[in-house]
């Protein structure tokens, strides 16, 4: 019999998380914004994601409103109060396709994905 590690995960019914997988873009090229956010309050995340240039924010933006509204909702907490406690982006499968080129040939596109994953943290409790 083999034994299997337990993965160490984030307790959804303990801290408000939002989880978002196979998003349309690198992971390094997310991680160049989650590092400005990682242990920031929720309003000064707003505001540095609607501030910055890069594509990828919107799709974060959405994720932190998600995590936000899942620790209003669910466990009745104020959005003031709220930290960024742990992002973590992981890669996700990449989409291979083939572009046809001159000559009959294809061409291999690669389209890398990413799952991004975003847990607040209650200051007051």
């Amino acid at each position: 019999m083999i034994k299997r590690k337990k993965k160490k995960g984030v307790n959804r019914y303990t801290e408000p998380c939002t989880i978002e997988q196979y998003i349309s873009m690198s992971a390094h090229k997310a991680r160049r914004v989650i590092d400005q956010i990682r242990g920031r309050s929720y309003a000064e995340t707003l505001m540095i994601l609607e501030l910055m240039p890069y594509r990828t924010c919107y799709q974060i933006l959405k994720l932190v409103y998600s995590a936000a509204a899942n620790g209003n909702n669910n466990m009745r907490l104020n959005e003031a109060s709220l930290i960024i406690s742990k992002v973590q982006v992981t890669e996700g499968k990449t989409v291979k396709k083939l572009k046809p080129r001159a000559r009959g040939r294809g061409y291999p596109i690669k389209r890398p994905t990413s799952h991004i994953t975003i847990v607040l943290k209650d200051l007051d409790a």
